[in-house]
């Protein structure tokens, strides 16, 4: 990526956004189509002001705006309180915490997926790919959410607990897929709003899922506990991690940060892959492309970490998968004292927007943006920094990045050289909740190479 060329003074100007309703804002139309909306902000400018319900808010678009929040954020941006169904799923792991704690918690988790540490999990990515590719018959019809689900779970479970411990995949599943919803439909419809003490059918649902989670990551830590083997897993460093007063992580917080490592380390993956097989299968031309590199790099043999830097336009199929399906769309942040955007003051209290999906999809940035073109990221110097930002950005850049894409390039590695996913016909629409889902079952047919 390239440093891009500043804004205008016409892209510096706070551009007034929809006309909203009384007491609601632009709430009623955001909630019917988040993506939607960000698309329309982004027509009208760069930086876009409207009403989330009540409160002021600021929509940004461009990289160096994005770029001023995310590295700016615990300096002059405050972390905002992502709502109930979040803090419900999530509890006050490191991704929802703030200020000190956040720090603290941040150097306690970030060792235990550094690269060393990846490196060894690389080999478990593999295996497991190989696992289920092996099971697969050509010309069997299935389902890839269902298979790519199971697959990222299978690896967080060894990945995090360092266990062959039975998860219960599909009780564990049809509560993600519950969570997913009510996150979605709190965050973006009237429960964004409505005090925490107030009870919804919505809200009882995502606890019910929520315990079966807990319960889940609760067996797999006693069991963990109970085995008592030194073994090189996250758990075990988790468990092991002392901050700068020699502390340790209580239950409370090895749960938090457990079940956010167990659904960042699967939920995630697992929607990036569902895209790029879907992406894959209507673009046969990538396809082959990516057949000719994997012939080259690994001939008959699966791959491994050090396959990972050679695999490039794997990777470039990840990264514009990403850019296309972003699994985290969207990012806010609160201006406190002092903030300033595209050297304009932001007053304090303003919620500030930034999303993937809408910038991700801007042809300043990326000609024919609704194109899957995987060469445009082997063009050196033509993205601009922060016109790309899955992970975040700054100082709270997800730590499970690397995991992540690591993770996401082996597992299509392992596939692609064996087979082809035909994915059915028909468009297949993404749907905006705690991550970007499909709308509906995506099954493919298996083909042999």
């Amino acid at each position: 990526m390239t440093t891009q060329t500043g804004p205008t003074a016409e892209e510096k100007k706070i551009v007034p956004g929809p006309r909203g309703v009384p007491g609601l804002g632009n709430l009623p139309e955001f909630g019917k189509d988040p993506l939607a909306f960000f698309e329309k902000l982004r027509a009208q400018g760069d930086l876009v002001s409207w009403q989330f319900g009540p409160k002021p808010s600021l929509f940004i678009a461009h990289p160096e705006q994005v770029g001023e929040l995310l590295t700016e954020v615990e300096r002059t941006f405050d972390q905002p309180d992502l709502g109930i169904a979040v803090r419900t799923l999530l509890g006050n792991g490191v991704v929802v915490a703030k200020g000190a704690d956040w720090r603290r918690k941040r150097s306690l988790v970030q060792p235990s997926v550094r690269p060393k540490q990846v490196r060894s999990y690389a080999a478990t990515m593999a295996e497991c790919a190989v696992d289920l590719a092996e099971r697969w018959s050509p010309d069997h019809q299935i389902d890839i959410k269902r298979e790519m689900a199971a697959l990222t779970q299978l690896i967080a479970v060894r990945t995090i607990f360092g266990a062959d411990t039975a998860a219960d995949a599909e009780a564990i599943g049809r509560a993600m897929d519950v969570a997913q919803q009510e996150i979605g439909a709190e965050f973006s419809g009237l429960g964004a709003i409505l005090p925490d003490w107030v009870p919804t059918p919505g809200r009882a649902r995502i606890k019910r899922a929520t315990a079966v989670i807990d319960a889940e990551v609760a067996r797999l830590v006693a069991h963990h506990r109970e085995d008592g083997d030194e073994r090189p897993d996250l758990l075990s460093r988790l468990l092991a991690a002392r901050d700068e007063t020699g502390a340790t992580l209580s239950d409370k917080e090895i749960r938090d940060e457990t079940v956010t490592l167990y659904i960042g380390g699967h939920e995630t993956t697992s929607s990036t892959l569902v895209w790029a097989w879907y992406l894959l299968s209507r673009n046969p031309h990538v396809y082959e492309a990516l057949a000719t590199e994997l012939d080259q790099v690994l001939g008959d043999r699966d791959p491994g970490f050090d396959d990972y830097a050679r695999l490039t336009y794997t990777q470039a199929i990840v990264q514009e998968t990403l850019r296309l399906y972003p699994t985290i769309w969207l990012l806010t942040g609160i201006a406190k004292e002092g903030a300033v955007l595209a050297g304009r003051p932001v007053r304090a209290g303003t919620r500030v927007w930034s999303s993937q999906w809408a910038t991700h999809r801007d042809a300043r940035w990326y000609p024919d943006p609704e194109e899957f073109r995987p060469e445009r990221w082997n063009e050196p110097d033509t993205i601009p920094e922060y016109a790309w930002f899955p992970f975040g950005g700054g100082p709270r850049v997800c730590l499970g990045t690397r995991f992540a894409m690591v993770e996401a390039v082996l597992i299509l590695a392992v596939i692609a050289r064996r087979y082809r996913l035909e994915v059915a016909p028909g468009e297949i629409r993404p749907v905006p909740s705690l991550t970007l889902q499909p709308d509906k079952q995506v099954l493919a047919t298996i083909r042999s190479r």
